[in-house]
């Protein structure tokens, strides 16, 4: 690797805004705010709005359409084949 060409590479939490959910992991970006870990360090702390604990696909609080009242505004709309 080539010196001083590659950015900063460091531990930092992000955590979940919605659920207060947080992960240690390491990145390239950078935070003004700081957060203590479990091990007594202290961390970049990254604010996230959706993580796999808030998302709707990973938490099955998925939205159930209604598809019976979707057909009849279609036939409404539209007339049902004769």
């Amino acid at each position: 690797m080539k010196p001083a060409i590659h950015p900063d590479y460091h531990p930092v939490v992000f955590q979940d805004t919605a659920t207060g959910d947080a992960f240690l992991t390491r990145s390239t970006i950078s935070s003004d705010k700081t957060i203590e870990w479990s091990d007594g360090n202290t961390y970049p702390l990254v604010l996230v709005d959706v993580s796999a604990w808030s998302h709707p696909f990973w938490t099955g609080a998925r939205r159930i359409m209604d598809t019976a009242g979707q057909v009849e505004k279609f036939h409404r709309r539209y007339g049902r084949r004769k």
